[in-house]
Parts: C-alpha cells; sequence; structure tokens
C-alpha cells in the first residue's frame, strides 16, 4: 500500500545504525502504543515481587495476565454510541466512574480465559492497579522504568487539551486526551522506536519476564487493507507476521485524526524497529508504512 499523506517514519537498526525519517522534533501521540508501556511496567513490577500476573486480583475473577493479553472478558467502551459522539461533538471527557459504569452495562463477554477481546476498559484497570501498588502516577512509573533507563527525554503522558497543543497535526489542538482512559503518551517517533528497541534489547524486562510478554494468542490470518499475515496478540503486544517482514511485534495505535504503527522486525538481519505516524484513521497505512521502512536498505 502506498499512502497518498506523509507518513513520518524512524527506523532502528540492531547493527546500531539509526535512519530517521522523521523531523526529530515533531511529537506524536502514541494512542495504543501506550499499552505496550503499561505492560512494561506492570511485568517490571512482577519482576521486582510488586505484583503477581496470574493471581485473580482483589475483588475480580481475572488476573493481570488477563487484563494485558485481552482475556478477561471485559467490554470496551468503543462500542457505546455515546462514547463516540461525545467525543465527535469535543465535550470534556466523562468522570471514569460514568465510563467504567456505562463500559460495564454491556456485560460481561466471557469468564477470563475462555476467550478473547480487546477492550480499552482493561488496559484503563490495569493502569489503576499499578498506581494503586506502586504509590505512584503512571506518569512518575513512565519516567522512572523508561524514559530514565533509556534517556527518552520527548515522551510524557498527555492529561489536557493544553498538553496536546505541542502535537503535530493541528486536529490534536481541540481533542481532550482525558477520553484515552488508559492514558495517551505522546513524544517524538525515534523515541517511540528506541523504546520498542530497548525492550527487545532486554534493558527493560529480564528475559523471563521479556519471554512471558512475548506469549502470543494466535488470533487469525490476513486482515484486509494490512500487512499482516498472521495475527496474535501477547501481553501489551500485538504479535504476528508480515510476509518476507516475518515476525512483527509492537502494537499500532488510531485517534479521530491520526494513526500509529510501532513494530519489532526480529527475523531481519540485523533485526529492526520501526516507528511510523500518519494523519487519517486507518492503521493499515501506519503498518505498511513500518514494513515497508523495516525491509529498506
Amino acid at each position: 500500500m502506498t499512502p497518498d499523506r506523509p507518513v513520518f517514519t524512524h527506523r532502528l537498526s540492531a547493527s546500531g545504525s539509526d535512519s530517521p525519517r522523521a523531523d526529530a522534533g515533531e511529537i506524536f501521540p502514541y494512542w495504543s502504543f501506550t499499552k505496550t508501556v503499561i505492560a512494561i511496567c506492570a511485568l517490571r513490577m512482577v519482576q521486582d515481587g510488586r505484583l503477581d500476573l496470574d493471581a485473580p486480583l482483589a475483588g475480580f475473577d481475572f488476573s493481570l495476565r488477563h487484563l494485558l493479553d485481552h482475556t478477561a472478558g471485559l467490554p470496551d467502551y468503543f462500542t457505546l454510541p455515546a462514547y463516540g459522539a461525545a467525543v465527535a461533538q469535543n465535550e470534556e471527557p466523562w468522570s471514569a466512574e460514568a465510563l467504567r459504569a456505562a463500559t460495564m452495562a454491556q456485560g460481561r463477554l466471557f469468564a477470563p480465559g475462555t476467550g478473547w477481546s480487546y477492550s480499552n476498559l482493561g488496559f484503563m484497570v490495569a493502569r489503576d492497579l499499578l498506581e494503586e501498588v506502586a504509590g505512584q502516577s503512571f506518569s512518575d512509573l513512565l519516567q522512572q522504568l523508561i524514559c530514565a533507563p533509556l534517556e527518552l527525554r520527548s515522551i510524557t503522558l498527555a492529561q489536557t487539551r493544553r498538553d496536546f497543543e505541542r502535537v503535530h497535526w493541528a486536529a490534536a489542538k481541540r481533542y481532550h486526551p482525558g477520553w484515552v482512559y488508559h492514558g495517551c503518551l505522546t513524544g517524538t517517533a525515534a523515541d517511540a522506536a528506541r523504546l520498542l528497541q530497548g525492550l527487545f534489547e532486554g534493558t527493560l524486562l529480564d528475559a523471563e519476564m521479556l519471554r512471558e510478554m512475548r506469549k502470543s494468542h494466535p488470533l487469525g490470518g490476513v486482515i484486509e487493507g494490512r500487512p499482516w499475515t498472521e495475527c496474535g496478540y501477547a501481553l501489551g503486544l500485538m504479535s504476528g507476521r508480515a510476509g518476507e517482514a516475518g515476525r512483527m511485534i509492537g502494537h499500532s495505535g488510531a485517534g479521530p485524526f491520526s494513526v500509529n504503527a510501532v513494530y519489532h522486525f526480529p527475523d531481519l538481519s540485523p533485526p529492526v524497529t520501526v516507528a511510523s505516524f500518519t494523519d487519517g484513521t486507518l492503521e493499515g497505512v501506519a503498518e505498511h508504512a513500518a514494513v515497508a521502512a523495516a525491509l529498506s536498505a
């Protein structure tokens, strides 16, 4: 697929080469790549003995693993017509309590571990758990566990409309990031790529936790308009294959005005990591751009 709009990409190679294709200072919303970051923080806390990955959470019948791989059976708030209408009308975000109640009113989808369904609410619950156990905000955990070790200086948690004023696209200036209830990180394409590269290089998690994070549920094959030839989901990671590029592990994201794809390609020699950002609402455009960049010399 050849995009008909500008795509900002940044390509990193495990050999040490760095091939920027985005203006270094441009800031983008990471959308659901934030889920990968929440999962990294959660698994670091498991590694440190502060959380249990598989024990049922207090007051719930599902575990942290169920939340991180979308097998808890929780519904999603994106299916609420009122949610979409409120975002489109540029309203102020609902309270977390109202959002949770409206989403859960749709009913549980299945018993934990017996099915798979993408749930933004699940990652909202996971973030709340991290903050409660750590006694710190997600923003502080992000800086402590990820940004400081990797020396990532552009990444921040957007919480107000003013925080979105630094985002590349003009449409961002009217959007409230509070509508992304698990949180929406912003930063450069380079720092997104460096974050994911740091994960797979073993800087953020030990070998055992990284293996746990990469355990994937197979979810099918080819998706029309997207580069996937096999699809799966691990812990905060979309995980599958993209034809000749081989395995493709990371996360895509989409909001009302932009999309992104941040992926590691371990089967290439040397392995590469690519972050791609563009406007519009089709994640496949960013994903195809990421694959093309990964395969480029």
